[in-house]
């Protein structure tokens, strides 16, 4: 099967338009902080447990529950609220652009025409 001429593939005209680049950006701007946020935090907490053992096993309140322990469950809830937090996002901001630009991507595939950019 030969290569598709140049202009005869909607998706990679889609690929190089402004809406997509707009897409992407926009995506990234949300997503890398928050990942970043998420592996600074991580990575806290794993040098905490290796150099600071005399922190990370402090007892809070006088019980068995340790800063290490709140730390580490601290991961997890962290886990859940970062999740939420992106699919409240995308649900409200991400996901209506995408399909937009989806359903303008099938109508013109669908005609046969190009891609505007």
């Amino acid at each position: 099967m030969p290569a598709p001429a140049p202009g005869d593939d909607p998706y990679e005209d889609v690929r190089s338009s402004p809406e997509f680049q707009a897409l992407r950006r926009r995506f990234r701007r949300f997503v890398l902080p928050l990942a970043a946020l998420f592996l600074v935090w991580y990575a806290a907490y794993v040098l905490l447990a290796d150099y600071a053992h005399g922190f990370m096993s402090t007892r809070v309140a006088g019980s068995n529950i340790t800063v290490g322990l709140l730390f580490g469950l601290g991961q997890f809830v962290s886990t859940f609220a970062i999740t939420t937090v992106y699919v409240r996002w995308a649900n409200r901001r991400f996901d209506p652009a995408a399909e937009a630009l989806r359903h303008e991507v099938e109508q013109r595939v669908a005609r046969g025409t190009e891609v505007q950019r």
